[in-house]
């Protein structure tokens, strides 16, 4: 059994390396507003941290990562360009799993900085893979900027392209919307059911659920509105799942997309981004020719990021978290900033999980 003391010793000497890489050491209050993260990720976050009510400070929440606080704190009084690093308790309710700890420490390191995104990128990848090296984990990376610009380039209407990009982080969800803006399954019953009413439901006391009469009748507008526009065309919608499917080492997943991008070409800056890390990582020593590249990662855990992500898994035990994880998150800064912004990447570490792959080696 890992002891308590073994894993704040391993968490110190993590985070002296990112100070010695140039990061400043923070700390963040445990308590955190939960209107900022409600607004952030909605009432699915309530669902995994723990909640409680202050007379004077109103709803706070045990704090479920760092990267919030962090971000709130750079863009009050942070200097620029910034490097930050942190340990400390994390809170996660477990209502499936009882074996998965509900406090457990992370150790982070963030960088804010205006110029050199790529560059950013590989450091902080480079950065995460020296602190891992020797554990038998496989790097997984992604782009959620390449996926969001192709949504953001179909040839459909921005109310839609505004509804995939909300559920991005969905896949179940994205993947019923895309199959109803492209006319490939049928609409539901309930759907048609409010097409075929008629008149205005404005001034009379119908209710569904708990949807007032005025509620109803926006939603009637909106979707006779949707079914007058023709579905995405077939190729837009094929190139766009075969990009999602795309998983392989970067150079062929980079020659896949540029490929896809024939039916796709908004994709292309994204690609000369992606193109521009790997020069990056590749000047850092990282080996990027057998580094693995999934189009679709970071669509199920990793809502608040918008660009490069990846993540560090032992593959001989996959009822583990990842050992390590992080990614790039612009909006984030813009979200939190009030009206600022800066473009920012980070990630974190589990110590406990690290020590835990190191014993079973023994």
């Amino acid at each position: 059994m890992t002891l308590r003391s073994d894993i704040q010793a391993r968490a110190a000497q993590l985070r002296v390396r990112f100070e010695a890489a140039g990061a400043q050491v923070v700390d963040t209050p445990l308590l955190q507003r939960a209107g900022t993260l409600l607004d952030l990720y909605g009432e699915d976050i309530r669902a995994r941290a723990y909640v409680t009510t202050d007379a004077l400070r109103g709803e706070q929440m045990l704090r479920p990562d760092f990267t919030v606080p962090v971000v709130e704190a750079h863009m009050r009084h942070g200097a620029e360009p910034a490097r930050y690093t942190y340990s400390g308790e994390v809170f996660r309710r477990q209502e499936i799993d009882p074996d998965r700890p509900n406090e457990y420490l992370q150790v982070g390191y963030e960088v804010f900085e205006r110029d050199g995104a790529a560059a950013a990128d590989a450091e902080v990848f480079s950065l995460f893979a020296l602190q891992v090296r020797g554990l038998p984990l496989r790097a997984a990376t992604g782009d959620i900027g390449i996926l969001m610009a192709a949504v953001e380039g179909l040839n459909t209407t921005e109310k839609r392209k505004a509804a995939l990009m909300r559920h991005i982080w969905r896949p179940r969800r994205f993947r019923s919307l895309l199959d109803r803006f492209a006319g490939r399954s049928p609409v539901p019953e309930s759907r048609r059911k409010l097409l075929e009413t008629e008149g205005d439901l404005t001034g009379s006391a119908v209710e569904i659920g708990k949807r007032r009469a005025a509620e109803v009748q926006a939603r009637v507008e909106a979707l006779r509105e949707d079914a007058k526009h023709p579905p995405i065309a077939e190729n837009e919608l094929l190139a766009l799942e075969a990009l999602m499917a795309v998983r392989e080492t970067v150079p062929f997943a980079t020659e896949q997309m540029r490929d896809i991008a024939v039916d796709l070409p908004q994709i292309n800056p994204a690609l000369d981004r992606l193109d521009a890390r790997t020069a990056a990582m590749k000047a850092r020593g990282v080996d990027v020719d057998n580094l693995d590249f999934e189009a679709s990662y970071g669509r199920t855990s990793m809502e608040y990021y918008d660009g490069f992500v990846f993540g560090f898994y032992a593959e001989a035990r996959p009822d583990l978290p990842p050992v390590a994880s992080g990614g790039r998150y612009d909006a984030l800064t813009r979200q939190l900033g009030e009206g600022e912004e800066i473009p920012a990447v980070g990630g974190v570490l589990r110590p406990d999980l690290m020590l835990q792959l190191e014993e079973a080696r023994k």
